[in-house]
């Protein structure tokens, strides 16, 4: 049997995190992950971090522009975002969102038209506005699953690819080890951070976690001029400009599937991409020209609000469950720093993070899934 203090089922960017900040306070970390590190939507997401809905906000936008130093390897960071309206009732939106961040004292700015082709060269003239977030921003996804796990491995962590968990052993209201088909992991406590696989595992403990897995796709297309701004959303797109200057975009609508303990069956390219291109192509219509070079989906997995679930179980008091619910990868500094005072302190010690319980669900109706239409396709 192999020992740690901290186990962390998944090797996403929320595991990898939680596993950096529990290495950072002398914890001896195991990340184990059934395939490898940042190999679903950790890797594979439009990179942005402007979570002001979250109550992990603030602590979101502390870390992110200090990541780099504190990881001691490059995230790609770059500040602030731009959000156009590409309809009347979208500006209307954005403007009544822009007038409550600037009560919130976030700083913002309504761009018109003339403004957004000027902060944005890619823009056309057939939006109706934008709002220029000034906080916030974005980060390149892969470079930021590598800077995780380097910066853990370095503090003494350990991470173990291709090995699926099997289960756990449990004594005295605890989890005292975790299985993968070669090896026992004994250890104090327990991170589940296993995204769509969440369920499966958490059911062996005999705790429901409803969850619902879902593919999200995005674009690679070749190397635009470099924008000032990197950040643009809109047209129910979510992407970033890559410091090589391509356009790496994705949003909806999802592709509800099943996954079982080592993942999706298949991922298959589907219409979706199609889709994704005409509307970027409408977004930014001066870069409609550029040919797709790639794509790529990974799996989300979405709770029943759509927000996390961040929480220590109270049986079996040792087990923390996180589930970013497609948002991950921007809270992630924030998150890891959630998990890390959960396991070791018992309570989040930045935030009120009572809303991310578990227990919110308890008298979820058992066919939440069908009432709502998030259902594979058969």
């Amino acid at each position: 049997m192999s020992g740690s203090d901290v186990v962390i089922v998944g090797g996403g960017v929320t595991g990898l995190s939680a596993g950096w900040w529990l290495a950072r306070s002398g914890v001896k970390v195991t990340v184990l992950d059934k395939f490898i590190v940042g190999w679903e939507a950790s890797g594979r997401n439009g990179g942005g971090a402007s979570h002001y809905q979250s109550p992990l906000f603030d602590e979101e936008q502390r870390l992110w522009p200090q990541m780099d130093e504190l990881l001691g390897y490059p995230t790609e960071h770059q500040k602030e975002r731009i959000i156009i309206a590409m309809t009347e009732r979208q500006w209307e939106q954005y403007r009544f969102v822009a007038e409550r961040h600037h009560r919130l004292g976030h700083p913002v700015e309504v761009l018109d038209v003339k403004q957004v082709q000027e902060a944005v060269p890619l823009a056309g003239d057939n939006c109706f506005g934008g709002v220029h977030y000034k906080f916030g921003g974005h980060a390149n996804p892969q470079r930021s699953v590598q800077a995780y796990a380097w910066a853990l491995q370095d503090l003494g962590g350990k991470i173990v690819q291709h090995s699926p968990v099997t289960g756990f052993e449990t004594a005295g209201g605890k989890v005292t080890a975790v299985k993968t088909a070669t090896t026992t992991y004994g250890c104090d406590a327990v991170v589940v951070a296993a995204g769509p696989q969440i369920p499966q595992l958490m059911a062996q403990l005999g705790i429901d976690v409803p969850l619902a897995p879902a593919r999200a796709e995005m674009i690679i297309t070749e190397p635009a001029p470099m924008m000032p701004i990197g950040g643009v959303d809109g047209h129910k797109l979510y992407g970033r400009q890559t410091m090589r200057g391509n356009l790496a975009y994705g949003g909806g609508p999802h592709e509800w599937i099943d996954v079982d303990a080592t993942g999706p069956k298949a991922r298959p390219s589907t219409p979706l991409m199609r889709n994704l291109a005409s509307r970027l192509a409408e977004l930014l219509p001066k870069a409609a020209h550029l040919n797709i070079i790639r794509s790529w989906a990974g799996v989300i997995e979405n709770s029943p609000d759509g927000r996390p679930i961040i929480d220590r179980l109270t049986s079996p008091d040792n087990v923390v469950v996180a589930s970013m619910s497609g948002v991950g990868f921007g809270l992630s500094p924030a998150s890891g720093h959630a998990i890390r005072d959960l396991v070791i302190d018992g309570a989040c010690s930045f935030a009120n993070i009572d809303m991310l319980k578990l227990s919110r669900f308890d008298n979820l109706e058992s066919d939440w899934r069908q009432k709502r239409g998030w259902m594979p396709i058969p």
